[in-house]
């Protein structure tokens, strides 16, 4: 029997469509398999935890990366806490290749679902801040959140999916968000001037990089806790306790390159499956890995699919092959 716990493929299939996908295919071959739809604090973050911990989605208006006023939604979870996805209100989704601006885009939006969400009577709001489309430090989040009377008595904590510290965000992640070489060495210039204004220096501190420096920002003007996304869904999960009731695990991300390396997924699962004994097969979208970086992982096979009828295939294929 596989555990089967891919995250989303960013952009095309969410983590239950991928989870289901493997789960036919592993029916075909006539294979046991527990679905367990997880996220690393990317998009996908919120429908995992409210499937996990139970809660209802909250529809609020926020402002998009660009300034456009949209409806987005945050989730209340049992307990008291609420969740907010960056992707939500500042994701790179919600601009198109051809309005794709850097330096205009702002975290506005994820400012005010935290506002929301602190007004609709959390005491705790996860920020998931993975997929952003922004490189503001957070200026925008931190500037609707004050506008709004701050965090009262509530508190943060940032999920993220990146280790990279605060003063990285526009080198490492600003091209895929549309920055050439000299809008790169502006956003950088930008994000020090910040780093010297804000509360706390968030440069040199792991994972304050995240979604453009919103991570770092948010820890710097309101202490906001900074916890690894994977490790955190992992755990809400359950993932270790159905992990010993596994024979092996399935999992799978839209891309696998180097970045699945540094606290992506990938890499958390992979470790706790080393750690327990267990064999792991991860099926991608795009396979950019070289064979080091896999062997580093410990990940037993690998294959590359990028339509739900092929990611069905390959279940099958590692079903009637895995040894």
């Amino acid at each position: 029997m596989y555990l089967v716990a891919p995250d989303s493929f960013k952009g095309t299939f969410t983590a239950p469509q991928v989870a289901a996908a493997i789960g036919r295919g592993l029916g075909r071959a006539g294979v046991g398999h527990d679905p367990c739809p997880v996220a690393d604090g990317g998009e996908g973050t919120m429908d995992v935890l409210v499937a996990a911990r139970g809660g209802e989605r909250v529809s609020a208006t926020a402002h998009d990366p660009l300034g456009r006023e949209i409806q987005a939604a945050f989730a209340l979870l049992a307990g008291g806490d609420a969740i907010v996805e960056t992707a939500s209100a500042s994701g790179l989704g919600l601009v198109m290749a051809a309005e794709r601006d850097p330096e205009r885009a702002s975290t506005r939006g994820t400012g005010e679902l935290i506002a929301a969400a602190i007004a609709a009577g959390a005491r705790t709001v996860l920020v998931a801040v993975g997929g952003s489309a922004t490189t503001d430090g957070g200026a925008g989040a931190i500037a609707a959140i004050e506008a709004a009377g701050g965090l009262r008595d509530a508190r943060l904590e940032v999920l993220c999916d990146v280790r990279a510290p605060f003063e990285a965000a526009a080198s490492v992640f600003g091209p895929q968000k549309g920055a050439d070489p000299a809008a790169v060495k502006r956003l950088e210039a930008r994000l020090h001037e910040l780093a010297e204004r804000l509360p706390r220096d968030p440069r040199g501190v792991p994972m304050t990089g995240a979604a453009g420096g919103l991570s770092g920002g948010l820890w710097a003007a309101f202490g906001a806790e900074l916890r690894p996304g994977a490790a955190t869904i992992l755990d809400a999960v359950e993932f270790d306790r159905r992990l010993e009731a596994a024979d092996g695990v399935i999992t799978g991300e839209g891309a696998l390159d180097a970045q699945s390396l540094g606290g992506k997924l990938v890499g958390e699962i992979a470790a706790r499956c080393r750690a327990a004994g267990r064999p792991l097969h991860v099926i991608a979208g795009t396979v950019a890995l070289e064979a080091a970086g896999a062997e580093r992982l410990g990940i037993r096979s690998l294959r590359a699919a990028s339509t739900l009828p092929e990611i069905e295939s390959a279940a099958e294929d590692l079903a009637r092959t895995a040894t």
